[in-house]
């Protein structure tokens, strides 16, 4: 497209409203910006729609908002499951009650009957509502753990898991056919109430939700014992977490249960963090200096939508707080409920622990020690989602875990997203067992790595933004894609996966077979000693993301082996050559 034809067009178009026209001049003698704002449509790809805030047709707003809903509208009126009805919820973000709004009427002016929340509500519970509620699909308005100046739109289709292929497809087709703003149906609050069409969820479904994660408590009654005594901090970020956390946590028993007071509030412009993401260790600084002051024993953060969990917990050698990668708190968590399950006989025969290509291979010792079969998927819990949908179709296996390393995980099969509320009362249910056995969530973490091997893991990534970007990171993949990688470092690759391609290569025969996944652009080398290597670029970020792990005799170690191997992949992925 034209960028400064379409820029003009939005100006100018009866189409577009006083507001949009007034932001778009403002920018009017900055050419980068309007570049910027037009050099696309925002994509409705796998993962929905997620962008910067702001008038433009590569931004969101209630125009981007409007035609993916309509696209949606579409499907599901072509699939004939409108009476179904479409659950909604939305986060703390900038516009996100609106769009949430806007997403509810679009699909009542088409018929289609909704349900949305009173108030802004986790992800988890959408995923479950959809469930409960046997809805045809759900949308939950977020950016996840994106800067304040980003949100996003996420479509679950009826198992509560995110769409997969084939239908995201077919829906990103239904989205792209609506080619003008004006096909995008209408209707007011009133008369889609008046019609039995707009339905909101209350509390109610709260309740629902929090007795199910109870029920899935293995010791409740050393949880009301040592919940007495163990000090827990925790903070949702300024995001959705303490709709639920706080009350879920008081129940179970955790009585010093301090909540961040400066981030227990929704606020979309996030003011004590610069990146409300829990996976960066700068967003616990409030929490971490709260946690010093009442001594606590464990300290918890949600993100923004309360689908990922981040760790720290204190080391009572050295007083410390440690933190804990997305790989280390759910195979904690993991190895922690396979451990009581066992001691129960509760792991079924059939039980399969499910993880992503670019998780730690701890997992696969975990399953090997509990019987369980390994299951991998690309990246994204919507693959976990997806094994979980056969399963349950199929009556073939029984879901027990499943986890990425981006510090998501999920406990039980009530719903099919990561919970990270799910996961902050497993984490604390943890702490107080261990803490019955005298020994504190960071004793434990040292016990896995001397039951199992040191596994460490880490990623990098390569941002560039803008057009220039993305032709890059297009380049840079080819470019790696296209090398004969024999060795990486000191490891020799044993074998390569082109996912995109569907290669899998054995580097000592030479045989090739399929990988048996999706396709997708991604690269995987498998290296001796269980270390593993991995490329791909970011389906919602600009950036190309580099993953590896190892396996070492001491913590030592496997860091130093980390630190070089992750020196030889920058090389590898950066040098043109």
């Amino acid at each position: 497209m034209d960028y400064m034809q379409e820029y003009q067009r939005w100006c100018t178009s009866p189409e577009f409203d006083d507001e949009t026209k007034e932001e778009l001049l403002k920018i009017k003698n900055d050419k980068k910006e309007i570049e910027d704002r037009f050099y696309k449509e925002l994509e409705f790809g796998t993962a929905g729609l997620r962008g910067v805030i702001g008038a433009g047709t590569n931004r969101m707003n209630k125009y981007t908002v409007g035609k993916a809903t309509q696209g949606l509208a579409n499907y599901i009126l072509e699939q004939g499951t409108q009476d179904k009805g479409v659950a909604i919820s939305y986060d703390s973000r900038i516009m996100s009650k609106e769009f949430s709004m806007q997403t509810a009427l679009i699909l009542n002016a088409n018929g289609i009957k909704t349900y949305l929340f009173e108030n802004l509500r986790p992800v988890p519970e959408l995923s479950y509502a959809v469930r409960t509620l046997k809805c045809t699909a759900g949308v939950m308005i977020t950016a996840s753990h994106n800067p304040p100046k980003y949100n996003g739109y996420k479509v679950y289709w009826d198992d509560g898991a995110q769409i997969v292929s084939p239908r995201d497809k077919e829906i990103i087709t239904k989205v792209r056919e609506v080619q003008n703003f004006s096909e995008i149906k209408e209707i007011t609050k009133e008369e889609a109430i008046e019609k039995g069409l707009f339905n909101v969820i209350g509390t109610e479904m709260d309740d629902k939700y929090i007795q199910t994660l109870k029920d899935l408590i293995l010791q409740p009654e050393i949880v009301k014992e040592q919940g007495k005594t163990l000090k827990v901090v925790y903070t949702p970020l300024h995001g959705t977490g303490n709709t639920i956390a706080e009350r879920l946590l008081k129940e179970i028993g955790i009585q010093n249960l301090y909540v961040v007071p400066e981030q227990s509030k929704p606020d979309g412009n996030f003011p004590t963090v610069d990146y409300p993401n829990p996976e960066d260790p700068k967003a616990f600084k409030l929490a971490l200096e709260l946690a010093k002051k009442v001594d606590a024993d464990v300290v918890v953060a949600t993100d923004p939508d309360a689908d990922r969990l981040g760790v720290f917990s204190k080391d009572k050698i050295t007083g410390e707080y440690r933190d804990y990668t997305g790989n280390m708190s759910a195979l904690l968590i993991a190895e922690y409920r396979l451990s009581q399950m066992k001691e129960k006989g509760i792991i079924p025969k059939d039980g399969m622990l499910i993880k992503t290509v670019v998780s730690s291979n701890l997992a696969d010792a975990i399953a090997k020690e509990y019987n369980l079969e390994l299951i991998e998927v690309l990246t994204g819990f919507k693959n976990i989602g997806a094994v979980m949908r056969n399963a349950e179709i199929n009556k073939d296996k029984t879901y027990v875990f499943g986890f990425e390393e981006s510090y998501g995980c999920l406990i039980g099969d009530y719903a099919r997203d990561k919970d990270g509320i799910a996961a902050v009362m497993s984490l604390c249910e943890a702490a107080c067992y261990y803490q019955s056995k005298g020994e504190t969530l960071w004793d434990q973490m040292t016990n896995i790595y001397k039951k199992y091997g040191y596994y460490k893991e880490t990623q990098v990534s390569i941002v560039r933004e803008g057009p220039e970007g993305a032709e890059e990171i297009k380049q840079m993949m080819i470019d790696t894609r296209n090398k004969d990688v024999k060795n990486i470092g000191e490891y020799k690759v044993l074998r390569f996966r082109d996912i995109e391609k569907d290669i899998e290569k054995d580097m000592v025969t030479g045989d090739i077979k399929s990988t048996g996944l999706p396709k997708s652009n991604v690269l995987y080398y498998e290296l001796e000693d269980s270390a593993w290597c991995c490329v791909r670029p970011s389906g919602t970020e600009p950036k190309i993301k580099l993953y590896m792990g190892i396996k070492g005799k001491s913590q030592k170690e496997a860091e130093e082996k980390l630190e070089i191997l992750k020196e030889k992949m920058l090389e590898l992925v950066t040098n043109h050559s």
